[in-house]
Order: C-alpha cells, then structure tokens, then sequence
C-alpha cells in the first residue's frame, strides 16, 4: 500500500491542478448549506484519492473524464468504487460533459 505522506502529496498536486469541470463542481459544493458539514477536495481515504468528499456524510464525488471509458481504467475505477462501498462510502459519479462550463 502507498504510504500516506505520499496519497497527501499527491493529494495537494492534485488540488493544485484541477480540471475546469473540478472547479466548476466545487464552487457549486462550498456553496451548500450542509448542516456543519463540508466537501473536501482531492481526499485521500484508504488507498485513493477521491474527487469531492463530505465526511461527515461519508459520501464521494467522482467526476469522469473520457479517459474513464477505456476497459482498463472503468476496470479499476469499479474495483475502486467497490472497495470504497464496503468500507461504508457512498460513490456518486458524474460524467465531465454533465457539467458545462460557464
């Protein structure tokens, strides 16, 4: 397993070069009223780094890219999505196109 000084590094580089459909997503999340709840961006949780992460509803965020459509990276992004489920997260995704950019 990758240690965890290097899922926050990779974490913060991460957070430093978001996509334009990242952005656009989080100015939407600050936003919510979410009863002392917030969405992070770029977590790490066990062995990932998930999109948009709000703890204290233990609900993930994922935003898709086309990339996402290729046999081996929706192969390990199930694999992932599962992995996180059982661990009791709940996985939302969105693909990139669903969000237009303004």
């Amino acid at each position: 397993m990758v240690s965890t000084s290097i899922r926050r590094a990779a974490a913060k580089k991460l957070r430093a070069n978001t996509t334009p459909h990242e952005r656009i997503l989080w100015r939407a999340l600050k936003e919510l009223p979410m009863d002392g709840s917030h969405f992070r961006r770029q977590a790490p949780i066990g062995p990932y780094v998930v999109d948009f992460f709000c703890p204290a509803k233990r609900l993930i965020i994922e935003l898709d890219g086309g990339h996402h459509n290729e046999d081996d990276t929706a192969a390990r992004d199930l694999d992932r999505q599962r992995w996180l489920e059982n661990e009791g997260y709940r996985v939302i995704r969105f693909w990139n196109s669903r969000l237009l950019p303004t």
